[in-house]
């Protein structure tokens, strides 16, 4: 059984993947839930959301064309935690070929690097847009809002695909 449930389903703009639920996200049954985490701030200060969202309402997210998911989704805890059979590149790849968002962002390096690894055979190019794509989704590496990734901590590469998130949302809106 999943530690999370995933927020996917067809028509999303950007589904965001962390690494796996934290100890203090496992407890409380929500994403991104650990009291130092940067993910619902910068979701709310970059623009995704209209107002700042508390962890225990992930769910809200789906009808802003938001979705969730993490790369390890049977365990939780810190990256130097987790088993080394704990990272499911292939049911991520699946999952994200079946729901189609517009953009697969990732919440940190360390996942982003072991799927395009796994799945690609690619490295990270940096922080951003990545040249691997799933059909038509791009791939996006973002900063680890995590407390624990501060000293890499930068707000810049959020608010560029919220920008990018906003764009493909408007399109999608006038294609109606």
């Amino acid at each position: 059984m999943a530690v999370l449930p995933d927020v996917l389903e067809p028509g999303l703009i950007t589904v965001f993947c962390g690494s796996a639920a934290s100890s203090a996200s496992a407890r409380q049954g929500a994403y991104y839930a650990g009291p130092g985490n940067r993910f619902w701030p910068i979701l709310f200060e970059a623009g995704f959301t209209p107002r700042a969202f508390e962890p225990a309402e992930f769910r809200k997210l789906a009808p802003l064309g938001i979705g969730l998911t993490d790369l390890a989704k049977h365990e939780s805890g810190m990256d130097i935690a987790l088993s080394s059979s704990a990272y499911d590149s292939e049911l991520l790849l699946k999952k994200i070929e079946t729901a189609a968002p517009r953009h697969l962002a990732f919440t940190g390096k360390r996942p982003a690097g072991i799927f395009l690894r796994e799945a690609f055979g690619a490295g990270l190019t940096d922080y951003g847009l990545q040249h691997a794509r799933i059909g038509e989704t791009r791939i996006f590496v973002l900063p680890s809002p995590s407390g624990a990734a501060r000293r890499w901590w930068s707000s810049d590469p959020w608010i560029r695909l919220a920008e990018i998130h906003h764009a493909a949302k408007q399109n999608l809106d006038i294609g109606q």
